[in-house]
């Protein structure tokens, strides 16, 4: 009889709960190789973010959460394969060398990821390829709709899945094929210094964190405080370990439900499914949209009146620029690997229309600097803003005034976070920029 080999590819599903794909791939193989790819530094990353390596924060959170995933294969007998080389390259060379039969994959959502598949496939015709959407609260299979029929607007997407059954998933790993006895290379990443991290990566922290939250009253008060600009209370803090998978959309959702029907339900408590739905939506816009998700112009016909200032950009990365609550923020985001979701929109809006700068300059940069980065989400958002995505009413462009004087009205958080700087200016000009016309339309100013 004919021993079969599968190889799983972690990528954003770093869990064994709730996780219907490695539990598929146990019971369709004989063996197993259990394998994770650290990202890389792309050209297009590091052209665009002007950086040319991830945060320390974002480099502990996802090692911690590699280290939490190769525990728990351990305890069922299997074995992580760890590696910081290109996916393309380690996933070639285990199919060829060890004549794996079966891939097993996230649907993904990422153009880098769906080219290596596109490579390996090609590379190699008989190679069985399974996906599944292990990021999302719904399959393909589940909308009420043709992908390329995705409404335009998240309001109309709403309308058609709110009421749609949730899938459980509920799926537990209790056994996998045992790995190839072999000795494979591992590599990880250097650790920078860090100092203490904001949160710990790992499926055992997610669900920790998940359950402590839900177990307390704090999701009846979460409509009120989840504009707030710091703190680790004002909302649920569960977009590390959802944006890697280390937490799965409907384990949350079924914790929500059990926090519900001990708490009450309420309008704070729909908002976080309501929050849910917005991920939701960015996820299939990515789907739908492709490499449009990257492009200038994004989703539209035309690309905003926005320009490049090196000089400019690199204030706004360093918190130099003349708007305090602008400066507090990326300091936070550059200490911690985190930022509000308020926080977000006000230095995107900033960049935007203030410093009147590319979109996807401060799209990278988040990318680089973020411990819970999602591709669809932070992509999706920033076109948002800039007017090029789904937003029905073009353009938002913030008022920092009025934000100021709303969300941090005594000064607190700009005191914290050190947000004043004495020589902030933006009229430097280089002799590559040229005058732009400030973007006319349909701006809300907020």
């Amino acid at each position: 009889m004919t021993n079969t080999i599968g190889l799983y590819w972690f990528t954003q599903d770093l869990r064994i709960e709730n996780n219907p794909l490695l539990q598929r791939a146990s019971q369709e193989v004989d063996t197993l190789i259990c394998l994770y790819c650290f990202p890389k530094m792309t050209r297009f990353i590091t052209h665009y973010a002007q950086e040319h390596r991830f945060s320390a924060a974002k480099i502990q959170f996802l090692s911690q959460s590699a280290k939490c995933l190769q525990k728990s294969l351990t305890a069922l007998g299997q074995q992580l394969v760890v590696t910081t080389s290109t996916p393309y390259a380690k996933l070639q060379r285990i199919i060829h060398d060890h004549s794996v039969d079966h891939l097993y994959c996230d649907a993904f959502v990422g153009t880098d990821e769906k080219q290596v598949l596109r490579q390996l496939k090609e590379q190699f015709p008989s190679l069985i390829v399974t996906q599944d959407h292990v990021r999302s609260l719904f399959r393909k299979s589940d909308l009420p709709f043709e992908l390329n029929a995705l409404p335009s607007t998240f309001t109309q997407f709403r309308k058609q899945v709110e009421e749609l059954d949730k899938p459980a998933r509920n799926t537990t790993t209790t056994r996998l094929p045992p790995p190839l006895q072999i000795q494979f290379e591992e590599t990880w990443p250097k650790l920078p210094p860090t100092q203490p991290a904001l949160f710990e990566g790992g499926e055992l922290a997610g669900l920790t964190h998940c359950q402590r939250y839900f177990s307390s009253p704090l999701p009846q008060h979460y409509k009120q405080t989840r504009n707030e600009l710091d703190g680790m209370d004002y909302s649920t803090k569960l977009s590390p370990w959802l944006a890697i998978g280390c937490l799965s959309p409907c384990t949350i959702l079924s914790m929500l439900a059990e926090h519900e029907h001990q708490f009450g339900r309420n309008e704070s408590t729909y908002w976080i499914s309501f929050e849910l739905l917005w991920r939701e939506y960015f996820y299939w816009s990515a789907m739908k949209h492709g490499a449009r998700l990257f492009r200038f112009s994004g989703n539209k016909p035309s690309a905003p009146l926005t320009s490049f200032y090196p000089q400019r950009f690199l204030q706004w990365k360093r918190g130099e620029t003349p708007f305090p609550i602008v400066n507090a923020c990326m300091h936070q985001l550059n200490q911690t690997g985190f930022m509000s979701n308020r926080g977000r929109q006000i230095v995107a809006s900033c960049l935007i229309y203030e410093l009147q700068l590319d979109w996807r300059y401060g799209a990278a940069y988040f990318e680089t600097q973020l411990v819970d980065y999602d591709v669809a989400s932070n992509w999706g958002n920033w076109q948002y803003l800039a007017g090029v995505g789904a937003d029905p009413r073009g353009s938002r462009r913030f008022d920092l005034n009025k934000q100021t004087q709303h969300y941090d009205a005594d000064l607190s958080f700009i005191r914290r976070w050190q947000g004043h700087c004495s020589h902030a200016q933006t009229d430097g000009v280089d002799m590559v920029d040229w005058p732009i016309v400030p973007q006319k339309g349909n701006q809300e100013s907020i």
